[in-house]
């Protein structure tokens, strides 16, 4: 054995071990979904394209280095956007930017703009669809999710074996909430403020779990908000089941009725469009299999109620079921239908939207197909 070729295997396997530990103290992730789709629905006879059929289309960084001590940094930055049109899907560029600390044996802490407890509880524990979790043409789980991201929070997140724990807290403010690309700034006095937790069990097929969150809008009005459900996996099937409410707590003040409305007042969850109703609530069951390796078939049925309309126009209620077929062509490219319907019933104020005469769509059929990539 020549010396040249010691001295070779030598710098190899120091390089190599040098690539190893630099891979191992810090990372740069770049991940995405692109999707893109076609939906047509009964009324109107409207037919178009969606940016965005299955899953919200977006792309993100994520960043981790170990710093010592038994902590890693922690970073993230995602930006969501419509594949149709290559938009931003909303006023904020990034949806979710935070950054924070992660302990092996004391959790993590995250500051930033990030998804609240009742996201976080609900898609990782009893989400709609497990390769979703949500629908995104069709999700009237996320009309209680008082917001789903909210700025300036701090979270802290716990491992405690099969149980998961975590506490929020948003700081009051300039927050910004945006509905549809409608820009709704809060301005002067307190902003948007929060404070909840979750917690969360989870060993071999059976998760359950629950979240709270106190909400308190600019000008006073309150709510209180909370989920709890389960799910089971046992082979090829999927089965869960959840239930969701927000209850305003006092009287709802004027400057406070547009929030509101940004939070609840969306086609996919009931066209439930007053925020003079007290209540909210919302039931939930579904079932999934795994037919083969490539088809996944799920349905999702919804009971949504809305109550304590003074006029008694908005109380209301609201039938959801949607069935989704996904084939997957490799482990990142699927494709997808969903057929899904909607009926309001209840008092008159409550509609999902208008015909161009006038008329209020209380009832409605869609379909939806289209392509998903992850990478």
């Amino acid at each position: 054995m020549t010396n040249s070729f010691v001295k070779k295997s030598i710098t190899a396997a120091l390089l190599e071990g040098f690539v190893s530990l630099v891979s191992a103290q810090s990372s740069v992730q770049i991940y995405g979904v692109v999707d893109a789709g076609v939906r047509a629905t009964n009324n109107q006879g409207k037919t178009q394209m969606v940016g965005g059929g299955m899953s919200q289309s977006r792309w993100g960084i994520n960043l981790k280095e170990d710093v010592g001590d038994s902590l890693t940094a922690i970073a993230n930055v995602e930006s969501r956007y419509v594949t149709d049109t290559g938009n931003s899907a909303a006023l904020n560029y990034f949806q979710q930017s935070w950054i924070g600390l992660r302990s092996k044996d004391l959790g993590q802490v995250t500051i930033g703009r990030q998804f609240n407890v009742l996201i976080d509880v609900v898609a990782s524990t009893y989400a709609s669809f497990p390769y979703g979790p949500f629908v995104e043409v069709y999700k009237p789980e996320i009309g209680l999710a008082m917001g789903a991201r909210a700025n300036n929070m701090v979270k802290y997140t716990a491992n405690l074996g099969d149980w998961r724990a975590g506490l929020q807290y948003t700081f009051d403010e300039g927050n910004t909430i945006s509905r549809k690309g409608e820009a709704l700034e809060v301005t002067g006095g307190f902003a948007v403020k929060t404070s909840g937790g979750y917690m969360r069990y989870q060993n071999q097929g059976l998760a359950f779990g629950g979240a709270y969150i106190n909400t308190k809008l600019p000008g006073g009005t309150a709510f209180d908000a909370f989920t709890f459900g389960a799910s089971y996996r046992s082979g090829p099937w999927y089965f869960s089941t959840g239930y969701a409410l927000n209850n305003r707590k006092n009287s709802l003040a004027g400057k406070d009725a547009r929030l509101i409305g940004a939070y609840w007042g969306t086609e996919v969850n009931g066209g439930f469009q007053s925020a003079d109703s007290r209540k909210r609530q919302l039931l939930q069951l579904g079932m999934g299999c795994q037919m083969t390796p490539q088809l996944n078939l799920g349905i999702h049925l919804y009971q949504a109620k809305q109550s304590g309309s003074f006029s008694g126009d908005f109380n209301n209620k609201a039938s959801f079921i949607i069935l989704v077929a996904d084939y997957a062509f490799s482990k990142r490219t699927d494709a997808y239908i969903g057929v899904d319907y909607t009926h309001i019933s209840g008092g008159v104020g409550s509609y999902i939207e208008k015909t161009v005469a006038g008329e209020l769509v209380r009832n409605r059929a869609g379909i939806s197909i289209g392509l998903r990539h992850r990478f």
